[in-house]
């Protein structure tokens, strides 16, 4: 199963203020560039519309860490009217999976809780709306993180989606939406487990829509060539991804 172990009822408190969050938005050539102050959240990428903070979405890679893929997905975010901060998890970008599933092996539990509720703690306060819950949109272990985060801060996100991560822990707490995307090929994130994760999630009554995307393996979200089957399925993936979000969040024309 692709996921982050942690203790249950593990809410570390979001500290003092931490390191600085690169914010960079491309308008053909031009880059902007601003240091924005986080809460003890590290270095993070953190993008707006380009007309002024939106809604927030909190977008956890995964152990491919925040590369260039994982920034190119909240620039299309804010493209789509968000406010979006992806948090440096793992302090770099593995050369290979071999190395990020290393690194996954090697990485604090409770320090990237912590990092993670501090992210959304730094992100309410980007957003148009400080006072409003955000969304979060995982990726294999980042899944397995929103999932998590979404449980133990339920009054801090308002929908969480995740791709190919799953967890086993007490929904109970849960108030937020999920969505998620799987592969039809994985052997980290299997049908067993998601299965099991669905189940518990109907059993308590949340709402939550899964799909599987036929032909499709682990990451096809983030490695899968456009014109291929696959590409063609993480597009998909990523237009239900958005309207989920824009449906939940309040910008959903509708």
């Amino acid at each position: 199963m692709s996921k982050l172990g942690m203790n249950d009822d593990q809410r570390p408190d979001p500290g003092d203020e931490g390191d600085q969050a690169d914010q960079r938005r491309s308008d053909g050539d031009a880059s902007v560039v601003r240091q924005v102050s986080t809460t003890s959240a590290g270095s993070a990428y953190l993008v707006h519309p380009d007309d002024g903070p939106g809604p927030g979405v909190l977008v956890l890679s995964s152990w491919r860490g925040l590369n260039d893929v994982t920034k190119s997905m909240a620039d299309s975010l804010a493209d789509a009217g968000f406010t979006a901060l992806a948090p440096d998890l793992f302090g770099s970008v593995p050369v290979d999976d071999a190395a990020g599933q290393a690194l996954l092996g090697e990485v604090d539990a409770d320090g990237i809780a912590a990092l993670v509720i501090a992210s959304v703690v730094a992100l309410r306060s980007q957003c148009a709306d400080p006072s409003a819950p955000v969304g979060v949109v995982g990726f294999s272990s980042g899944g397995s993180l929103a999932m998590w985060v979404a449980t133990r801060n339920p009054d801090s996100i308002a929908a969480v989606v995740t791709y190919y991560g799953a967890q086993d822990i007490d929904f109970t707490s849960l108030n937020a939406p999920v969505l998620g995307h799987f592969a039809e090929f994985d052997d980290l994130c299997t049908v067993d487990d998601r299965v099991e994760m669905q189940s518990h999630l109907l059993l308590l009554d949340n709402m939550v829509e899964v799909f599987e995307y036929p032909g499709t393996w682990h990451f096809f979200a983030e490695d899968a060539e456009l014109d291929t089957p696959a590409g063609e399925a993480a597009a998909l993936a990523w237009g239900r991804t958005v309207a989920f979000l824009q449906r939940h969040l309040g910008l959903d024309d509708g």
